[in-house]
């Protein structure tokens, strides 16, 4: 999880779901909801970390549906799981969601990220904009076009390079809070997952000194030496 500080509405008496921790679940969270995979899938989809050791409840499930009654929860998170769901059953796993707690938080990576390393685990592109989560297909875009510049980015994350990331991580990883209920919209139009602007006074901000592009630029340099 890369912004928890943007969790501001949980309260010391909520009770906290935690959806797909992965090996790092955040330590506010009283139950754990975990998808049962056989052993070399569950490790690809925690992104090969370790296997998750906690005393925290967890709850492992095989359905689409999630074991617990409405309104069960206070507060959910959802934090790197909605870009490995499929496009068939993104809406209804939003709805999980939001059936399970009144409200929560969602992160997940941005376009740019996708189109940087390509993880072939993450199927859904995923946006939110004015209280609508959009999602589209990976495949219907022509990310994998760039697969032999992908790989390169790939190799250098497992080496342990995540500078990049983790410095402009505004750029590649966006997450919220939302209260009540959020409007959910398939779409096949990848401008709708654009996560900013790119009119001509960013693109004079991105180009000076420090900015994104130079970091780009500098991490490139050191890694090919």
């Amino acid at each position: 999880m890369f912004f928890p500080e943007r969790m501001t509405s949980i309260k010391p008496t909520d009770r906290v779901l935690e959806v797909g921790p992965g090996g790092t679940p955040f330590w506010r969270s009283n139950v754990l909801l975990e998808k049962i995979f056989d052993t070399d899938e569950a490790l690809k989809q925690r992104g090969h970390t370790e296997a998750l050791e906690t005393e925290q409840e967890i709850v492992y499930y095989s359905d689409k549906k999630f074991p617990f009654k409405d309104n069960e929860f206070d507060y959910v998170i959802c934090s790197h799981v909605l870009e490995h769901i499929s496009e068939d059953d993104f809406e209804f796993f939003v709805k999980e969601l939001q059936r399970v707690a009144k409200s929560g938080y969602i992160e997940y990576p941005t376009i740019y990220y996708e189109y940087m390393y390509n993880f072939k685990v993450h199927t859904t592109f995923v946006n939110y904009k004015d209280n609508v989560i959009y999602y589209m297909d990976k495949a219907k875009s022509s990310l994998n076009s760039f697969f032999p510049i992908q790989i390169f980015f790939y190799k250098t994350l497992e080496n342990g390079y995540d500078e990049i990331i983790r410095k402009n991580k505004e750029y590649f990883v966006q997450g919220f809070e939302w209260h009540n209920k959020i409007d959910i919209l398939k779409s096949d139009d990848i401008q709708e997952f654009f996560y900013m602007e790119f009119d001509l006074i960013s693109i004079k901000k991105l180009t000076k000194k420090n900015s994104l592009l130079n970091r780009i630029k500098l991490f490139l340099r050191k890694f090919l030496k």
